[in-house]
């Protein structure tokens, strides 16, 4: 009989520590890991975003400036070229 009141004692103790402390380690160690994924998580979006949002706006600013450096040379050389025809056709023509 002791033995039996022995074993109900000790299972409740350890039931009664491995509610108080199991769920305390749970909550701990739940924290840590959903910190730590959310922060994997985080930086990996975060990295990606940053990563397409450069690659976007170097693309656009790069088309932007491509096409205004193109359309300052047209146009000079295009007026250096209108300038030579027209003064050699004056000259042409005196």
């Amino acid at each position: 009989m002791e033995n039996k009141v022995y074993n109900q004692v000790r299972y409740q103790v350890i039931d009664q520590v491995w509610d108080q402390v199991g769920s305390q380690v749970m909550d701990q160690v739940w924290n840590q890991v959903e910190n730590q994924v959310r922060g994997q998580v985080r930086d990996q979006v975060w990295d990606q975003v940053e990563d397409q949002v450069e690659d976007q706006v170097e693309d656009q600013v790069w088309d932007q400036v491509w096409n205004q450096v193109r359309n300052q040379v047209w146009i000079q050389v295009r007026s250096q070229v209108w300038d030579q025809v027209e003064n050699q056709v004056r000259d042409d023509f005196q």
